[in-house]
């Protein structure tokens, strides 16, 4: 039936007992393909008729259908007629793992960070209401532990007070976000699943909700019922009702029929209205259902009947940081973790199970979790923050002011910094350089090897009065990378015959820089390749070293623009040196998903295309061979073609 799903149209002329089929398809459907290329498995298996009914209540794309976290989108994207797609889902030049609106009039978001679609969905829907297009509706599905992020209530908070908008909001409860879904609200809506007796449900909110600061008092109110008369039963609706909003539910989420009448009565009703469907993440699929669930958000390339991985395990940066970070915490009792629903994912896990007492897991809530390590800090901790690269962007403003303003003793442990792959431009980590470079006290390394990252967490742990960053890329990490000799912190990696070319290689960038050095040694060009390891502050050595060069070359795996090679170069300024620096790293755009290497080739930061780049810029000696250079000779993926192989 998949085959002749081409529209949302399509679905709507089912009957039930051909919609329960098209269900069971859909899931092995995508049980199947997703095991061949990798992607978000559990939480697309879990909405499956939600999606549907969705589709079938409402007429995208006229209807705009938002989804928060939008890992949640291969159903949809069936729907809207790209099943025959999937083969190419997350892989070089197929479909995202996200929406897009390069694919799809039905897709709205191409940011797939979480909580941010009521934000979306309430613009959109004022914008309706401007514009006279009443008529039109805006469907937001969140959940997925999205609701645990603080911008979902901000945006809660406003829709609240719209009488007149056409916003539907369909709150997709399962439990879980990426780990089990953390906080008050999750065990709230926890409760409203199992609880049968109203104290039992009156004792966990007194205990609960009377810690959750200021609306925490209100909810419990609210859900004593006493106001409202109501002593048997537990109502639902009043914490959202209470905000504003009217409340279905909960319905079952694999009940089409049901869902649908829901979201009819929803869509007649002129007002916001919540949604609240309870969902099985993993649903149909045994592996995704064990105890290790939480691997099954997102799959490698998996066996389709045990889930069991196809490719070897390697070592993962990931996994030495959480060794790593275990012991040093054996060491050290004042050292803390604090987690953003990833405990897994960013080897937290393992830190949790020998340390329970010491792990804090705040949910999808990067802003909190980077204020309360600044508090953690002043009361006597080392708090440990790990997240990926691309996370830490929401949090710019509290790493800032209340973290390095304070002087504050936290470490930031950034997994998936660089160039990512598969999940596409809001997942790419070229950010956090730029981004941190800017931050008054900050210190940063960019270990590029195993005994490098278990080196410097150790030294970033051990500065107390500034906030500290350690950051690498995503999947395994190779060989070790020696250093000649280490020279005021800064190593040397690779020795040129003659002083023509310092290379700075920055963290993960050294194994090419290493190899296009001794490729540009074969066409006659001394190159010495340094790594310094930490990136911020730059040693002052950096400009004593660089005096005996003709130029300098950086390489790094972050955007360009306000990236080290800017800083070597205000520092030089600064200095009153004069040496021409060229710059190659990661253009100032939006980067589509594809393979880390692919992207890379696309960009020319390869061995081959840097030394080509060195031999080029040293026939020029120095004239006029500055950053600008490189902005004309580093050529984007439609000019690649043009780069030559050296002979």
């Amino acid at each position: 039936m998949i085959e002749q799903i081409k529209s949302p149209a399509d679905i709507k002329r089912l009957d039930s007992a051909q919609l329960i089929r098209l269900s069971e398809e859909i899931r092995q459907f995508l049980i199947t393909k997703v095991s061949k290329t990798g992607g978000h498995l559990g939480p697309n298996l879990g909405v499956v008729e939600l999606t549907l009914a969705i589709h079938r209540a409402f007429d995208s794309p006229r209807d705009v259908v938002l989804f928060d976290t939008g890992h949640q989108s291969y159903v949809h994207k069936i729907i809207t007629g790209r099943a025959d797609s999937f083969d190419g889902l997350r892989q070089r030049g197929g479909i995202a793992g996200y929406p897009s609106r390069s694919e799809s009039e039905h897709d709205v978001i191409e940011n797939s960070h979480a909580s941010t679609a009521l934000s979306w969905g309430d613009g959109i829907s004022f914008g309706f209401a401007q514009t006279g297009q009443s008529d039109r509706h805006v469907v937001v599905v969140v959940g997925d532990g999205a609701l645990t992020g603080g911008m979902s209530w901000e945006a809660l908070n406003n829709i609240a007070a719209a009488d007149n908008r056409n916003l539907v909001i369909v709150v997709n409860d399962n439990e879980r976000s990426y780990s089990p879904t953390i906080g008050g609200l999750a065990t709230y809506l926890a409760t409203l699943r199992v609880t049968r007796g109203y104290e039992r449900f009156l004792d966990w909110g007194k205990e609960v909700l009377h810690k959750t600061p200021v609306v925490g008092a209100p909810i419990y109110e609210t859900l004593h019922g006493m106001k409202k008369g109501i002593k048997d039963i537990v109502a639902p609706q009043g914490m959202f009702e209470d905000l504003g909003l009217k409340y279905v539910g909960p319905i079952d989420g694999h009940d089409i029929a049901a869902l649908e009448k829901a979201l009819l009565k929803a869509k007649d009703f002129g007002a916001p209205v919540l949604v609240h469907a309870i969902t099985e993440k993993g649903r149909g699929h045994k592996p995704a259902l064990d105890d290790e669930a939480e691997k099954f958000h997102a799959v490698g390339i998996v066996d389709p009947e045990t889930g069991e991985p196809l490719a070897e395990s390697a070592t993962t940066w990931t996994k030495i940081f959480s060794s790593e970070l275990v012991e040093i915490a054996r060491e050290r009792e004042d050292i803390v973790a604090i987690t953003a629903a990833m405990l897994g994912p960013t080897g937290l896990d393992a830190f949790a199970k020998t340390f329970p007492e010491r792990i804090v897991d705040v949910g999808i809530a990067e802003q909190h979790a980077v204020t309360s390590a600044a508090g953690m800090a002043f009361a006597g901790l080392h708090p440990v923050v790990a997240v990926y690269s691309t996370f830490l962007n929401r949090a710019f403003d509290q790493l800032l002011l209340d973290v390095a303003l304070h002087k504050a003793g936290v470490t930031f442990v950034l997994d998936r910094a660089g160039i990512t792959g598969d999940d596409g431009p809001s997942h790419h980590g070229i950010w956090d350089l730029a981004v941190t470079g800017i931050v008054p006290t900050m210190h940063v390394a960019a270990p590029r090897d195993a005994t490098r990252l278990r080196e410097t967490l150790r030294e970033a742990v051990a500065i107390s009065n500034a906030p500290s960053m350690v950051r690498y890329p995503k999947g395994a990490v190779h060989s070790d990378i020696p250093a000649f000799e280490r020279r005021d912190g800064i190593d040397i990696l690779y020795r040129g015959e003659s002083a023509d070319v310092l290379l700075v290689s920055i963290g993960a960038m050294a194994a090419i820089s290493v190899e296009a050095a001794a490729m540009a040694f074969r066409e006659g060009v001394g190159v010495t390749v340094i790594d310094p390891r930490w990136v911020k502050p730059l040693p002052i050595s950096l400009t004593t070293m660089a005096q005996r060069f003709k130029s300098v070359v950086v390489v790094e795996d972050g955007i360009k623009h306000g990236g080290i090679a800017s800083a070597i170069s205000e520092m030089f300024r600064e200095a009153g040196l004069n040496t021409p620096i060229n710059s190659i790293g990661i253009p100032l755009e939006f980067i589509e998903h594809s393979k880390r290497a692919e992207i890379l080739g696309d960009l020319g930061i390869t061995a081959q295309n840097i030394a080509r780049s060195i031999v080029e810029w040293n026939s020029q000696k120095g004239s006029a061979n500055s950053i600008a250079i490189m902005e004309e000779m580093q050529s984007p993926a439609r000019e690649n073609a043009d780069h030559k192989p050296l002979h």
